[in-house]
């Protein structure tokens, strides 16, 4: 009788130890159920500064475009081929895809794991933020796009809405996140790479980008772009380069710099410096010119021309700082912001400052942030082709070859401030296959299989074609 009853106690035991192994065999700790939203933000932040910061030929040309680089060998994209390698498609997909839908998803998520209203407030103005400044590179690059009815997986041939209508509203966002942020209270903490729990940089950030959004429509609606432009300056904007929003990358992959995946550890040699930005720099004796490159094999300065084959043995190329693993990305710094305010004080707004003084800051800030020293950019910015009040041309020339030099390394955004500005007045490169492009064309599949919205789209802004120019660029 003893005997069957530990027999009983012993087959129980078993039978529940079973049970329980068999509860954990269904739960696959690689593919877990929920998510947290907050990790999703980090992934749509990795995704959103890797896109801005590639230099990989299939996705970011813009440094081509815009004549900071040359090609070697691979001359194409030099030469604004952007079909061959489905750049359009793949900018798009990096964006839409692999950016926005996380802030989605990380939005839907956040208010059920958020117990604290005020982190939960917070934490959401960031995804929106992200959001609006995915949105703006989208509407700069292509013109209408997809808006109200993107990223709808039932939805699979959305309408595309009118750019300046977009624009409107993400600007009305913007004004919301601002106001919702509380400093007092914390953010996404590790989870947020740029700038972690302080919200009071993230309120600076949304500030100095919708000076950035007002500044954009400028040349199409200076009353609004004023209004925009003294009510994010009276908001805050960055005042040092302490204010960078930057993401930093680490020494190790998987999360380093594209830049040394794409040039060190793949071992490639495709591009050398451009002539254009090169000659420019030697012209103005500028300090930044041994941080942007190396020496060429004169131990001077040279760059390629653009669009032509050019000797990577021959020239100078990116400097390695650049190309380090752990070298930033960068989404707004605060010379950019100067610059902007430089201009918005030529044009009359009111900032704090007259032109020709956030003029200086601007380029003192450059130079400090790429390594250099105050004396160096007090130098530079008084030599008389240089300073604000003796060098050549409009306001919109001195500050737009300045600025196109300073935003070095970020081709994305200069390419916009050149649409913008018209300075630098570029020439297109060799044997080029189109005109310099003002905008990207609509992607492939875009055209295939989402016909008629694409074509009521190309038709709204007339002409998908890449020199047709955006709502924006009236110039």
């Amino acid at each position: 009788m003893t005997k069957f009853f530990v027999t009983i106690i012993i087959t129980a035991l078993l039978l529940g130890s079973c049970k329980k192994d068999l509860t954990t065999l269904n739960s696959d700790p690689k593919n877990p159920t929920m998510v947290a939203g907050s990790s999703l933000v980090t992934n749509a932040e990795r995704g959103l500064v890797r896109t801005l910061s590639s230099s990989n030929v299939n996705l970011n040309i813009f440094r081509l475009i815009i004549q900071q680089w040359q090609e070697t060998t691979y001359l194409g994209e030099s030469r604004y081929d952007l079909n061959t390698r489905n750049i359009p498609q793949n900018v798009w997909a990096a964006l839409y895809r692999d950016v926005l839908k996380d802030l989605q998803e990380a939005k839907k998520l956040i208010p059920d794991q958020v117990t604290d209203e005020q982190v939960k407030a917070n934490q959401l103005a960031v995804v929106d933020i992200l959001q609006v400044y995915a949105y703006y590179y989208l509407i700069t690059t292509f013109g209408n796009i997809p808006y109200t009815e993107a990223m709808d997986i039932d939805n699979v041939f959305p309408v595309y809405d009118d750019a300046a209508t977009i624009y409107a509203d993400l600007l009305k966002r913007l004004d919301a996140d601002i106001a919702a942020i509380n400093t007092s209270a914390n953010g996404l903490g590790n989870a947020d790479i740029i700038y972690g729990n302080d919200m009071a940089a993230w309120k600076k950030f949304a500030n100095s980008f919708k000076l950035k959004m007002g500044m954009t429509i400028a040349d199409i609606s200076a009353a609004q772009a004023k209004t925009i432009v003294e009510a994010a300056y009276a908001g805050g904007v960055f005042t040092s380069n302490d204010d960078n929003a930057m993401f930093k990358f680490l020494a190790s992959p998987p999360n380093t710099n594209p830049i040394w995946e794409d040039l060190v550890q793949s071992g490639r040699q495709d591009f050398v410096a451009a002539s254009t930005l090169v000659d420019q720099m030697k012209q103005f004796n500028d300090p930044r010119i041994p941080l942007y490159f190396t020496v060429d094999e004169t131990n001077g300065y040279s760059g390629g021309d653009p669009g032509t084959s050019s000797s990577y043995s021959t020239f100078s190329k990116p400097d390695e700082a650049i190309t380090a693993p752990e070298f930033p990305g960068v989404l707004l710094d605060y010379a950019e912001v100067e610059f902007l305010l430089a201009e918005a004080a030529a044009r009359g707004f009111s900032v704090g400052a007259t032109a020709a003084q956030h003029y200086n800051n601007a380029i003192d800030a450059s130079v400090l942030f790429w390594g250099g020293t105050q004396a160096q950019a007090t130098v530079y910015r008084t030599q008389p082709s240089v300073n604000y009040a003796t060098a050549a041309g409009s306001y919109k020339q001195k500050i737009g070859i300045q600025k196109w030099i300073a935003l070095y390394n970020r081709g994305w955004d200069a390419w916009i401030e050149w649409r913008r500005l018209d300075y630098p007045q570029l020439q297109p490169a060799y044997r080029a296959l189109s005109a310099m492009p003002l905008r990207y064309t609509y992607p492939v599949n875009e055209q295939n299989y989402n016909t008629t919205n694409y074509n009521q789209a190309a038709s709204a802004i007339g002409g998908d074609k890449v020199d047709t120019h955006l709502w924006w660029d009236d110039f």
